[in-house]
C-alpha cells in the first residue's frame, strides 16, 4: 500500500496526528463567514486529511490510479504507487484544494484534489466535474484541467466531503492587481511564491487580458449561446505562466455553463435567427469586457477595477478566438465578419445603453457591483474607442 504523507501549504515537515494543527479547525474565508454558511466551519483538518485519504484509497485506488496511468501513458496498478502526499495549498470561497503528489518509481505526479466542505462548494463541486468533463470532450482547446474523478467521503463523526480529482497545472500561478511599491500603480502582481512574486510589465499584462478573453471566448458556443460563467480574477480562476516573457494561461475552473439569453436556458435547440445570434455575441462580449476587469487588491482585499490597457486587449482576444470560429449555416458570412458588421453599425450611446442594461442584470449584492457602477460611462468610452480605432485600421 502506498505511504501517505499530509502537509500544510508551503511547510516542509509534515503534518501528523501528534501535531498541533491536526485538530485545529480549517480557515474559512471572510466572505464565507459572512454568509454564514455553516457547512464548513467545524471542520478539523484531521476531518479533510482523513477524507482525502479515504477518497484516494476508494475501490482499490481506483481514480489516482487512472489518473497516473493516464500521465504516464501506461497501466498502473496501486501496488505501483509507493507514496502519497497531500498538501493543502489554500482555502478558497468554493473549494479547499490540495496539490496530491503520487511517487511512481521515484517519478513524482502531480494532481489537484478539489474538496467543498461548505453547503456552497458541494452544490457547484458535483456539476463543475461533469461540466469539465464535457468541454474537455466538445471543445479540446487544452485551457481547462482534465477531471478524472469525482467521489465522496464521510466521517465517523457525521461530516461529509465532496471532491474531484483532476490536473495539476505545473508553473502557473494566481496573478491579482497589486500596487507597486516603485511608483505606486496598479499592476498585475504574479504570485510564484517559489522564485519570489513579480510584477508584469505592460506588454505582458495587455498579452494577458487578451488571453483571458481569448480562452473565454473560445469557449462560448455561438449557435447555443452557452459560455463559461461564474468565474472571477479574485478567486483565482485564472493562472499563470512566463514562458519567453509571454505569459501562458490556464482557467482551472468551470462553475457554470450555460446560455447568456434568459429565453433560452432551457432549450437545446440552437438558434438560426442571425440577428440573434450577433445579438448574444455582443452581449457575451459586454459582459466579458466587464467582468475582466474585476479583483480583488491582492487578492484578498477591496474589489478593485484594472486600468485601461485590459479593455483593447479584451477586444483583440475575442475577436482573435472568433475568427477561428467554424461558420454558422444562418449566418451569410464568417461569424467574425458578421460581428464586425454588426459592432460597426452600433452607435455610442447603442453601446452605453446595452452595457447599462447588462449591469442591470446583475445581482446588486455581488462583489465588485459599486464598483462596476463607478467605473461603466468611462469604461464605456475606452470601449468605443477602441472598437472605432479597430474598425478604422
Amino acid at each position: 500500500m502506498p505511504r501517505f504523507s499530509f502537509f500544510i501549504s508551503h511547510s516542509k515537515e509534515p503534518v501528523t496526528a501528534d501535531s498541533r494543527i491536526w485538530h485545529e479547525p480549517i480557515p474559512l474565508r471572510l466572505d464565507a463567514l459572512l454568509k454564514h454558511d455553516e457547512g464548513a466551519v467545524s471542520v478539523s483538518h484531521a476531518d479533510y486529511f482523513q477524507a482525502a485519504r479515504a477518497f484516494l484509497e476508494n475501490h482499490s485506488f481506483e481514480i489516482l490510479t487512472r489518473a497516473v496511468s493516464r500521465q504516464l501513458k501506461r497501466d498502473v496498478k496501486p501496488a505501483d504507487i509507493e507514496e502519497i502526499r497531500v498538501r493543502l495549498k489554500k482555502h478558497g470561497e468554493f473549494y479547499h484544494p490540495s496539490r496530491i503528489k503520487a511517487v511512481v518509481n521515484q517519478q513524482q505526479l502531480s494532481f489537484v484534489l478539489n474538496v467543498a466542505l461548505s453547503e456552497t462548494g458541494k452544490r457547484f463541486i458535483e456539476s463543475e466535474f461533469h461540466l469539465l468533463t464535457r468541454l474537455n470532450s466538445e471543445q479540446p482547446l487544452n485551457h481547462l484541467p482534465r477531471a478524472y474523478g469525482f467521489g465522496r467521503a464521510d466521517r465517523s463523526n457525521g461530516k461529509n466531503f465532496a471532491m474531484f480529482l483532476g490536473e495539476w497545472f505545473d508553473g502557473y500561478h494566481e496573478f491579482h492587481i497589486s500596487i507597486d511599491p516603485v511608483d505606486k500603480k496598479s499592476k498585475i502582481m504574479v504570485w510564484d511564491d517559489t522564485r519570489g512574486r513579480f510584477f508584469l510589465s505592460a506588454d505582458q499584462t495587455r498579452m494577458l487580458y487578451a488571453r483571458v478573453s481569448n480562452i473565454l471566448t473560445g469557449y462560448y458556443n455561438p449557435a447555443s449561446f452557452e459560455r463559461i460563467f461564474s468565474w472571477h480574477h479574485a478567486a483565482g480562476d485564472f493562472i499563470v505562466r512566463i514562458e519567453d516573457e509571454k505569459p501562458d494561461l490556464k482557467l482551472v475552473t468551470v462553475r457554470r455553463y450555460e446560455a447568456i439569453l434568459e429565453n433560452l436556458k432551457d432549450t437545446e435547440t440552437p438558434s438560426d435567427d442571425p440577428r440573434q445570434i450577433l445579438q448574444a455575441l455582443l452581449i457575451f462580449f459586454l459582459n466579458l469586457s466587464i467582468h475582466t476587469r474585476l479583483d480583488r487588491l491582492d487578492g484578498i482585499g477591496e474589489m478593485v477595477w484594472s486600468g485601461d490597457i485590459a479593455v483593447e486587449a479584451t477586444l483583440i482576444g475575442f475577436l482573435e478566438a472568433l475568427s477561428i470560429k467554424p461558420d454558422l449555416a444562418s449566418l451569410p458570412d464568417s461569424t467574425l465578419a458578421c460581428f464586425m458588421a454588426y459592432l460597426a453599425a452600433c452607435t455610442k450611446e447603442d453601446l452605453i445603453d446595452l452595457n447599462e442594461a447588462v449591469v442591470n442584470r446583475f445581482n446588486p449584492r455581488m462583489p465588485g457591483f459599486t464598483v462596476i457602477k463607478e467605473n461603466l460611462h468611462p469604461h464605456v468610452e475606452t470601449l468605443y474607442a477602441s472598437i472605432q480605432q479597430l474598425l478604422a485600421s
